[in-house]
């Protein structure tokens, strides 16, 4: 087995940057994937994100485009705006050595800047569906000499609804190019994409019965609609976790619990696709600057995200399949490192957590959520908390985290979370006095 990146057949100069980065050893979707790609051929890479699979695609490319030649060569297409500025992260980092220049496409940025940049002399583009369609329609992308085409995490783009924009990009470029096609799972409809845009593909999997699981501690904990919020409360006050993204069903919920969050005292921020791109761009900076411990999002803005550091995923709302549920959890227990994920069920959840256990080929250890008994504790000590956190919010510390709001706020903000979303949840009320103290520093 070739265990380093000159072996594989990345340049020298590519591989004293990437010794700079820290990256020493291929992983095993590197080994596979680079030595097909430097020779050519299409490839369907099977792996999950975090095995490295973006610079499988990325070092092969960079090696191959032409800088002489002035016009686009390589197209990556990501499902969301996170996953493309992320990516092309990773790529600027790499694309100064071979002087390779790089556009970012994606929708919340401004078009006309993009046009400008797209007159000049571009090697790459990354981007997204919609605004690559929009870029194709106004004709200020041209895309027939391009060499090199990933799509990268091809199932979620089924799930959202993108694969007919998908094909509408494909049948602007050449049928002779260089196709990878990157996803964590195979739906018959991938499938046929591949079949029908790929040319004798080899397909190639980085194998893993349970996926990524195995590095993953897995555990549901079986509660009601009311006590949710106490729960999740509870068992980030006991694993206290370095860095968690807490998942909700819809923007809504999201909105309400990160608002809940923050008014018990957490460090918490949200990440939903009503943000502005801007903020959006903000909140991701913070996390991964280590500056919020808890980020509430929906499953489509935290797709695909590679963020280091994550330690526990919380499932607040339980996914609909086991692919949701695998890209979920798949936020931590990345690169080999050990990682919790813990998911919230209620009653009306068992079916849909057995589809997920069938998907996923095991049963996941079931723990009881807090106790009426806990929850009368629990309120009890609340007042005492309330007036302590009141304190806080004056001082300095307080201040900067925005914990000014009145703990009736935080009472309406849980009732809103609990009717956010009608069709899961029963519209009762909740006291929303929930024990606080001190985690990892991110409490007032």
């Amino acid at each position: 087995m070739k265990d380093n990146f000159n072996a594989l057949g990345i340049s020298r100069e590519m591989v004293d940057l990437l010794k700079l980065e820290g990256i020493t050893e291929p992983t095993s979707i590197q080994t596979q994937a680079i030595p097909i790609l430097l020779s050519g051929r299409d490839i369907i890479g099977q792996a999950q994100t975090g095995t490295g699979k973006t610079l499988a695609f990325i070092l092969p490319m960079m090696e191959r485009i032409d800088t002489e030649k002035q016009h686009i060569q390589s197209l990556i297409i990501t499902p969301t705006r996170e996953l493309a500025i992320q990516i092309t992260a990773e790529a600027r980092k790499l694309a100064a050595v071979k002087g390779i220049n790089i556009l970012a496409a994606y929708g919340g940025q401004d078009v006309e800047q993009q046009i400008r940049k797209l007159k000049g002399n571009i090697h790459m583009v990354i981007g997204t569906p919609g605004r690559l369609l929009d870029h194709l329609r106004r004709k200020s992308i041209d895309l027939s000499r391009l060499h090199f085409l990933v799509l990268d995490e091809a199932d979620q783009m089924l799930h959202m609804g993108f694969l007919k924009e998908v094909e509408d990009i494909l049948r602007q470029t050449p049928k002779k190019r260089q196709t990878m096609l990157f996803s964590a799972t195979m739906p018959k409809e991938v499938r046929s994409i591949a079949l029908r845009h790929m040319d004798e593909s080899i397909h190639i999997r980085v194998h893993s019965e349970r996926i990524t699981l195995d590095e993953i501690h897995q555990v549901v904990i079986e509660t009601t609609d009311r006590g949710k919020q106490a729960a999740l409360c509870k068992v980030i006050d006991e694993y206290r976790p370095f860095m968690a993204i807490i998942f909700c069903r819809t923007k809504r919920r999201v909105t309400a619990l990160n608002e809940a969050l923050q008014q018990l005292g957490y460090n918490s921020d949200e990440l939903h696709g009503d943000l502005t791109q801007a903020k959006r761009e903000k909140v991701m900076s913070a996390f991964r600057k280590m500056q919020i411990q808890l980020l509430v999002a929906t499953d489509v803005a935290a797709r695909g995200l590679d963020i280091e550091g994550v330690t526990h995923v919380f499932n607040y709302d339980v996914p609909q399949d086991a692919e949701s549920y695998i890209h979920r959890i798949g936020r931590t227990g990345r690169a080999g490192q050990k990682g919790m994920a813990v998911t919230f069920a209620t009653s009306k959840d068992r079916e849909a957590l057995n589809l997920i256990e069938s998907g996923i080929n095991m049963r996941i250890k079931r723990s009881k959520g807090v106790k009426k008994s806990e929850l009368k504790e629990r309120k009890a000590s609340s007042d005492e908390d309330r007036s302590n956190k009141q304190k806080a919010t004056n001082s300095p510390r307080g201040k900067a985290f925005g914990r000014n709001k009145t703990s009736a706020n935080s009472k309406r903000n849980a009732d809103t979370l609990r009717g956010a979303d009608k069709k899961h949840t029963r519209g009762k009320r909740q006291d929303n006095a929930t024990k606080k103290h001190h985690y990892h520093g991110s409490r007032a």
